[in-house]
């Protein structure tokens, strides 16, 4: 799941590389907000990933191979249906999106004509976050790797056929992964059948056509998306902070940026890892097991977090010559390296934690730390540390990351003693 984790930010920097080598910087920084737009429609509705993720695991761990079924068949049924409805709205999104995360001058037009092709793929990344996510919850995560191998691998081919090669520059971009998406869930579709054909156990189709049959996907999952549009939109706040102070500093904050979700994605391995087995555990009811799982993934989230580290502090500036050769944007992302050596070493918690609860499916505990942490930490953090500039937004970023860890640990300390992991309680 690491390397199936970190082919995603890769890709973003390829793009970023690629879009960062030509002769404007214009079109990184168009992509960067609409790709963060974008981020917000997208895993605002991941809860098809993590939702499917918990209950499969649960399931899984109970031999419960009826419900394995319908909750695949459940959540590609969402996917779809949810897809379908952002394509249908997209001018709309697009506009609203827009007037939200204000583009640098000369970007705008740049920016909306590059979400309008690429939300065209959203039916097809829905498909797959479902897939991926009931493969994750079944502890079989070869294929989640060949999935986003075979996806990025093919997205980065684009990405120099269109960018480079044909002269289409951030459509290039956008375009590239619209054709990358769909063979990807084709693939996803595929391995899944091909897992259902050898597996027990069978689907009544009729649960799928009855609304109140989706109740249970929906009660763990309405907390996850509150969850998430909560922290897709701290993103695009700080995306559109970045924003107001020239397409400069946007452009460097997206090269840190990047590099951070290389990290996010990587030690969201461990966070996969014990989503799928501390769902096991519930399933099986085992307080042993699921205690040995949250010990062990958190000694090597935190292994792994510092090893990060490390990288950034030894080879940060020789990636960001990577990134770009526009020597203004490279020396501004210079300026902002030092906290990316914190950052990893911070956040991990929070993304640790999300995975223990993610499996749990206590998801009430994940919405309410995570609008906590946004209200009373981050944005307050934002409004007082202005006068220091882009230094201030990335200070309120990295508290905002320590507040998210500290108020699910409390969770996590509550649940522990009052036994409730094994409960209805809080889901």
């Amino acid at each position: 799941m690491i390397i199936s984790n970190i082919s995603v930010p890769m890709l973003g920097l390829v793009d970023t590389a690629i879009l960062g080598h030509l002769e404007s910087a214009h079109y990184l920084a168009a992509v960067a907000v609409g790709s963060s737009i974008l981020s917000i429609l997208y895993w605002g509705f991941s809860f098809l990933r993590m939702g499917t993720t918990g209950l499969t695991a649960q399931a899984h761990g109970a031999a419960q191979h009826d419900q394995l079924r319908l909750i695949s068949a459940q959540a590609i049924c969402l996917g779809v249906v949810l897809g379908l409805g952002m394509i249908l709205l997209s001018p709309l999104l697009t506009h609203v999106g827009l007037l939200l995360v204000v583009p640098p001058g000369g970007t705008d037009k740049l920016a909306a004509s590059y979400m309008q092709i690429r939300i065209l793929s959203a039916p097809a990344m829905l498909v797959t976050f479902a897939i991926v996510g009931w493969m994750i919850g079944r502890q079989n995560t070869r294929w989640p790797l060949l999935i986003a191998l075979f996806t990025n691998g093919l997205n980065v081919l684009l990405d120099f056929l269109l960018i480079i090669g044909l002269d289409m520059k951030s459509d290039g971009a956008a375009v590239a992964t619209v054709i990358a998406e769909y063979s990807g869930c084709g693939l996803a579709l595929l391995l899944l059948r091909q897992q259902l054909a050898t597996s027990a156990g069978s689907l009544d189709r009729q649960r799928l056509w009855r609304w109140h049959d989706y109740k249970e996907l929906l009660a763990v999952n309405r907390h996850l998306f509150v969850r998430t549009l909560a922290l897709l939109g701290s993103f695009a706040f700080f995306t559109a902070q970045g924003a107001k102070q020239g397409d400069i500093v946007l452009a460097a904050n997206t090269i840190i940026m990047n590099l951070l979700l290389l990290t996010a994605y990587g030690l969201d391995g461990f966070a996969n890892a014990a989503e799928a087995l501390v769902g096991n555990a519930i399933g099986r009811r085992d307080q042993r097991r699921f205690i040995d799982t949250c010990w062990h993934c958190g000694l090597w989230s935190l292994v792994t977090a510092a090893c990060f580290s490390l990288v950034f502090i030894v080879g940060g500036q020789g990636l960001i010559g990577l990134m770009t050769s526009l020597p203004a944007v490279a020396a501004e992302a210079q300026r902002y390296l030092p906290w990316l050596f914190l950052l990893p070493l911070v956040a991990v918690w929070s993304y640790l934690f999300d995975g223990i609860f993610i499996g749990a499916t206590k998801t009430a505990a994940m919405q309410h730390s995570m609008l906590l942490s946004v209200a009373l930490v981050y944005l307050p953090a934002w409004y007082f540390s202005q006068s220091w500039g882009n230094h201030g937004l990335w200070f309120a970023f990295l508290i905002f990351n320590a507040a998210r860890g500290i108020s699910m640990a409390a969770y996590f300390v509550y649940f522990t003693r009052r036994q409730l992991w094994h409960t209805e309680h809080q889901r």
